[in-house]
């Protein structure tokens, strides 16, 4: 129970880093493309509001909100699969390993990275390939393809932005 709770713990964080930072990088895109910040996350709340949401230009609590909590949530789930998989390997989580030969195993970036790649490449191929369109993310109605590559690069590297960050700080420790 307490290994599940930790798992869940750590997804609301790197979902929330995720989800905050998808959101901002949409909310960029969308300024660039359309002059609009909120018409991305408008867009994604046509989960709830159907098509018109995505005709939408102005933040509003209706759309906006709807679609900046639907992007953080959908990020937290992702999230769920990145931190299942870390707690599965182990790898990049403990500090001071030792190996066979009797040296400290610092913990691998690319654990991270990899991880966090395959749960984007996940993400995508699930958001726009396997449920229905009403389902899908939303971005895809405001934003080019370029956008929807750098959203996806984000995704990844937000889930292992904060295992990154204490690799960093492990690191940082043993000089």
């Amino acid at each position: 129970m307490d290994k599940e709770r930790s798992v869940l713990s750590r997804a609301v964080k790197s979902g929330t880093i995720s989800g905050l930072a998808t959101a901002a990088v949409a909310s960029l895109a969308g300024k660039r493309e359309s002059g609009s910040y909120a018409a991305p996350l408008n867009a994604t709340s046509h989960i709830i509001w159907g098509d018109e949401a995505a005709k939408q230009d102005l933040a509003s609590v209706k759309y906006t909100l709807t679609g900046f909590l639907l992007n953080h949530g959908s990020a937290i789930f992702w999230a769920s699969f990145y931190e299942k998989l870390a707690a599965g390997r182990g790898d990049g989580r403990r500090e001071g390993r030792v190996s066979s030969l009797g040296a400290a195993n610092p913990p691998q970036v690319m654990s991270p990275l990899c991880r966090g790649a395959a749960v984007a490449a996940a993400a995508y191929v699930i958001d726009y390939h396997a449920i229905p369109k009403r389902f899908t993310p939303g971005f895809e109605k405001r934003l080019s393809g370029k956008s929807m590559a750098v959203i996806f690069f984000t995704l990844a590297a937000g889930l292992a932005a904060r295992d990154l960050a204490d690799i960093a700080k492990a690191r940082r420790s043993r000089t």
